[in-house]
């Protein structure tokens, strides 16, 4: 006879305010170090071209490392090692851009601290999404969406209060403040949660038991014809359903017209509003993130992930659409707070769609699998972008980009997500 789930402990609902914490935390460390990077950069001697080495190599490790997290964390019964390993490598690397004196230096810092954030990444997305019922995934993935993205709001605000009086030194090592107080919330905060996907319970171990002794006692079940942990490529690839290929296959074509942001400010700055403004663009971008996510995420327990997705793709459509006809300032300040709406319909959302579409045994592999494609793509589009706009124009990879966030929102209305097959049949009864 199988045996069933255990029941879940009172402190699920804590699980996820940790989280949520812990994500406003680091953020606001992360950010007040990365709105200050590229003038120290250029204090040391450093330029464009070294910033872009630095922060390319950095994104394309993390995104290898989301691959690999995905993975471990389908594979391991003990998920908060990782996660609180992570956010401890990621804050304590950090302060010691307080001490470099060469731009490699801070090459081998933002290695460390993007390896980190990619390794913990998903594995901390399997633990939300086992931490709650599943018709309450995408409130917590837009809760923890929402703090993180306050930290955003909040990281610069104080690199503004303290580089004043402390330097850009002193803004590095304040960071170690909040990034400690990130790694003891989530080492004290976040619980480990057991469910019967864990492969020592299926296998017939006893999740009672220490780690080593239910190890050793899945070891002793492994005998003879038995299961194994696998490396071979199937296990690392493992069959999903044709929904998760549909939904990754849309989410990879408008990524290769999500380019980085910075094409953004770079128009704006095009259009007339000076770089001094910039961090007030981001900051208007962020409130509206951090206030919609939240409810987004909530919205799509109640209806289709699929749909609300799609509508986040027709903001982003409307919103490139505006920056590639060149118009006034106030229609920009109105677009990017209206960008903020995009990232809150898709962001949580989307997530909670991957999760939802497959078993629980890969919900790792297959949320490492969107990361990592998603994150190679929208490199890809920045290069794309970049090169497009040199040769025909700023409007063009705009428009461009407008495009095919409209193809995909048309291909992503064309996804049933079992949201709306649940809503379906609940009215057929």
């Amino acid at each position: 006879m199988d045996t069933p789930p255990p029941p879940r402990s009172q402190s699920t609902p804590r699980n996820i305010y940790a989280f949520g914490l812990t994500s406003f935390l680091n953020d606001t460390a992360s950010e007040m170090a990365y709105w200050v990077l590229p003038a120290f950069l250029a204090s040391l001697g450093a330029g464009p071209g070294q910033l872009g080495i630095i922060e390319g190599i950095a994104e394309s490790v993390a995104s290898f490392a989301k691959l690999f997290s995905g993975y471990l964390a389908d594979k391991v019964s003990h998920r908060k090692p990782i996660v609180v390993g992570g956010y401890f490598m990621a804050n304590a690397v950090k302060p010691l851009l307080a001490l470099v004196s060469s731009w490699w230096q801070i090459l081998g810092i933002r290695f460390s601290d993007r390896f980190a954030k990619g390794v913990r990444g998903t594995a901390r997305d399997v633990m939300v999404a086992e931490s709650v019922d599943k018709s309450n995934i995408g409130s917590a993935y837009g809760l923890i969406q929402a703090m993180d993205s306050a930290g955003a709001i909040a990281g610069p605000l104080l690199a503004l209060a303290v580089i004043g009086r402390f330097g850009m030194r002193g803004v590095f090592a304040s960071a170690a403040i909040p990034g400690a107080l990130c790694v003891i919330v989530a080492w004290v905060g976040i619980r480990e949660v057991h469910r019967a996907s864990n492969p020592l319970v299926e296998a017939g171990a006893n999740p009672e038991l220490p780690r080593p002794q239910a190890a050793a006692e899945l070891r002793s079940a492994w005998t003879g014809e038995g299961a194994r942990l696998s490396t071979s490529k199937s296990d690392w690839l493992p069959k999903l359903p044709l929904g998760f290929y549909y939904v990754l296959a849309v989410v990879t074509l408008f990524s290769l017209g999500n380019s980085s942001d910075m094409f953004l400010v770079l128009r704006a700055g095009n259009i007339g509003i000076p770089a001094s403004q910039a961090p007030l663009l981001g900051l208007v971008f962020n409130i509206m993130f951090t206030l919609l996510s939240w409810p987004a995420g909530k919205f799509s327990d109640r209806f289709s992930r699929s749909a609300i997705a799609a509508a986040g793709y027709f903001v982003f459509a409307i919103v490139y659409f505006v920056f590639a006809l060149e118009p006034s300032q106030l229609a920009i300040w109105l677009s990017m707070a209206f960008y903020g709406l995009f990232y809150a319909l898709t962001n949580p959302v989307l997530k909670a769609l991957v999760v939802e579409s497959v078993d629980t045994d890969v919900r790792g592999r297959a949320l490492g699998i969107y990361s990592f494609l998603t994150s190679v793509t929208t490199l890809l589009s920045s290069v794309i972008t970049g090169a497009l706009w040199k040769v025909y124009g700023a409007a063009v990879p705009f428009y461009l980009s407008a495009g095919i966030a409209t193809v995909s929102a048309v291909a992503l209305l064309a996804h049933r997500s079992p949201a709306r097959e649940r809503s379906v049949e609940t009215r057929q009864r």
